[in-house]
């Protein structure tokens, strides 16, 4: 049985984009959140590698804000 690591979210985040199986976007925090409730503003950062061109990315996120819209209701 293979061991339990921890890595940070930025390894985790530097893997993804590694990998050329790997078509998507990641959007985090900009800084660590450890409160329950967030602040009025936050900074985020998006990452996305090779797989993807940056019209695409937005093109990736924007269908996703969209369903989310639809899907809050």
């Amino acid at each position: 049985m293979p061991e339990l690591a921890f890595f940070t979210a930025q390894e985790l985040i530097a893997e993804l984009m590694r990998r050329k199986t790997f078509y998507g976007v990641v959007v985090h925090a900009e800084d660590d959140h450890k409160r329950e409730a967030w602040p009025d503003e936050r900074m985020f950062k998006v990452h996305y590698n090779r797989n993807l061109d940056s019209a695409q990315a937005s093109r990736l996120l924007d269908t996703v804000a969209e369903y989310m819209d639809i899907h809050s209701e």
